[in-house]
């Protein structure tokens, strides 16, 4: 399963750095992703990584975050830059670009507040 964690309240401008366990699965095989849900809004994939290290970013995160991985620690990461409001969200990691329902996590929660 998955497990996420790192989140927490900053203030615009401000940085924080999400990971992502993973146990049961080889990352190594999976292209995996990075998703938030704002509230009222559908869950929106952000990032993704391909099984070849490629990188890929929705237009409203491109330049400010990025994913990465520890592939010995089985652990996926999401450094999010120059946070602003409308990036709060409940932020998950997941398969990419097409989610496995059984593996959503509880997520992990970003504030952005002055």
């Amino acid at each position: 399963h998955l497990v996420e964690s790192g989140g927490g309240l900053v203030q615009p401008g401000g940085s924080l750095t999400l990971s992502c366990v993973v146990s049961g699965l080889e990352i190594t095989f999976l292209r995996m992703g990075w998703y938030r849900q704002i509230p009222g809004q559908e869950r929106e994939l952000v990032a993704d990584m391909e099984r070849s290290g490629e990188e890929n970013y929705s237009n409203a995160v491109k330049g400010r975050f990025t994913i990465s991985r520890d592939i010995a620690k089985n652990t996926f990461f999401l450094r999010m830059n120059n946070l602003q409001p409308e990036d709060a969200a409940v932020y998950y990691c997941n398969t990419a670009p097409w989610p496995r329902h059984d593996l959503w996590g509880q997520g992990s929660r970003v504030a952005v507040s002055s």
